[in-house]
């Protein structure tokens, strides 16, 4: 199901930032703008002549290699997972990042830094709800090569768990669980990036980590390592002197927390899965996440999503109760038969409301629209979809059989097949925008057997009886 839960929301205002890649170890700079509703986050790279926008979904993921790469006509974005982690950690739909440079600065290896200068500015609320896609059934993903799997099941919000486990005493298992998203700038937003002291040589040799140092990143000790090996680290890091004991931290750095790992896996699984250009709600367990199982995920839920928004049905159980029948409805609208075109209310919120309509061939417009060929009329399926919408919008007032729905406009109207006697119209209407002054902007979805017959977009107000 795709709900609506909130308001949109963008920065206040602009953030700048400079610093060092960890693999590429360049300068670089980046800019965060605020952006208009639905923009989404889009990375800008403002070097390149003429710009390049990358939006940043899973789609456009090049490479999961040490960290995650988004690329579109030869410009890439490298490392985006820790500023990503900090936008939708803090609340944010909406930002234009713009990069100078092919990598976002690596800062003190976690996303504290950026968190820290959302928080500051602060956040704007928009006027668009935002889209949130709501797991129905059990999803696993999983990486048999390196043993990853994520599960995702359903929930009443948003939570996730990471569990680790490198088989080193070092680091030994580790597992932490984020239940509350407000609690990002809190709990995770400090876990700093790691590594294993066996890995680093190997990530030299591949020309990797070149912006890696003690300051960015922890270095967990799983094997001692021989004298020359013990040099180019110094090098890299820039140390005269480096400790390193067996089963430890190199040069003893102090930790945030004492799973700071697993809580930076999560901060990196935060950032992966805001690929999928839209917040989730519900219950994460991810063991042994990476950036590859990682935004394979992202790309499994953007699938899912594609393939609801293409049909848009509502997720309704028509063997339980209605939220209104037929009475309550008469008591609302001011509709009666043979003008009144629907029959039940299945689902009503501030945001949202489904109801049905049975169609039979008692319909008067049957006789005359079309004798032998009874098709219901479209212009009678808009009115039906609107008298469903009248319910939310009279639904908003105290005393709603004293006010009166009158269109305001209808726009990109479709009809995409017939409607006949025997059918049942399911419709789902949703905000577009909060309600002012009466005034209600709608989107609504006219269904027959979980396909659309009909949709568009409707505007009304309600006005008390003269």
């Amino acid at each position: 199901m795709i709900a609506k839960k909130h308001l949109q929301k963008t920065l206040s205002k602009e953030i700048s930032f400079e610093g060092i890649g960890l693999h590429t170890g360049l300068k670089t700079k980046i800019k965060l703008l605020p952006a208009d509703e639905d923009t989404g986050i889009i990375f800008r790279r403002i070097d390149l002549k003429p710009n390049v926008e990358i939006p940043a979904l899973a789609s456009y993921v090049v490479n999961t290699d040490r960290g995650t790469t988004l690329g579109k006509e030869n410009a890439f974005i490298k490392t985006t997972e820790h500023i990503l982690a900090s936008i939708t950690g803090c609340g944010i739909n909406n930002c234009i990042i713009e990069v100078h440079g092919e990598e976002i600065p690596i800062m003190d290896g976690s996303s504290k830094k950026f968190v820290d200068a959302i928080n500051k500015v602060g956040l704007k609320e928009q006027k668009i709800f935002q889209d949130v896609f709501v797991i129905e059934k059990n999803i696993t993903i999983r990486d048999d090569e390196s043993g990853s799997e994520i599960i995702f099941v359903p929930n009443q919000k948003l939570s996730i768990t990471t569990l680790i486990d490198y088989e080193t005493k070092a680091l030994g298992s580790q597992n932490v669980i984020l239940k509350d998203f407000e609690d990002f700038s809190s709990e995770i937003a400090s876990s700093r990036t790691f590594s294993l002291l066996s890995e680093l040589e190997t990530l030299l040799n591949q020309n990797l980590i070149q912006g890696g140092n003690l300051d960015n990143s922890v270095v967990y000790v799983d094997k001692l390592i021989d004298n020359t090996s013990i040099d180019k680290l110094k090098n890299l890091f820039n140390q005269e002197k480096l400790i390193i004991n067996e089963n430890g931290i190199v040069n003893n750095v102090v930790l945030n927390n004492s799973n700071e790992a697993a809580r930076h896996k999560l901060l990196d699984f935060i950032g992966d899965i805001s690929l999928i250009g839209m917040p989730i709600q519900g219950k994460i367990i991810a063991n042994k996440p990476g950036h590859k199982i990682n935004v394979n995920f992202a790309k499994e839920i953007l699938g899912l999503i594609k393939e609801r928004k293409k049909s848009n049905y509502p997720s309704i159980d028509l063997t339980k109760p209605p939220i209104m029948d037929i009475n309550q409805i008469m008591a609302m609208l001011p509709h009666r038969p043979p003008f009144l075109l629907v029959d039940k209310i299945l689902e009503l919120s501030e945001k949202h409301v489904v109801g049905l309509k049975n169609v039979t061939m008692n319909e008067s417009f049957f006789q005359g629209h079309f004798p032998g060929a009874p098709v219901m009329p479209g212009v009678l399926q808009i009115e039906s979809m609107a008298q469903a919408g009248g319910v939310l919008v009279l639904s908003t007032v105290p005393d709603p059989e004293n006010y009166l729905t009158f269109f305001m406009k209808i726009d990109n109207v479709k009809f995409k097949r017939p409607v006949y006697p025997g059918d049942t119209l399911i419709f789902k209407l949703e905000l577009l925008t909060p309600i002012r002054r009466g005034i209600c902007n709608m989107k609504g979805y006219g269904f027959v057997n979980g396909q659309i017959v009909s949709e568009g977009e409707l505007m009304a107000q309600i006005s008390k009886r003269k």
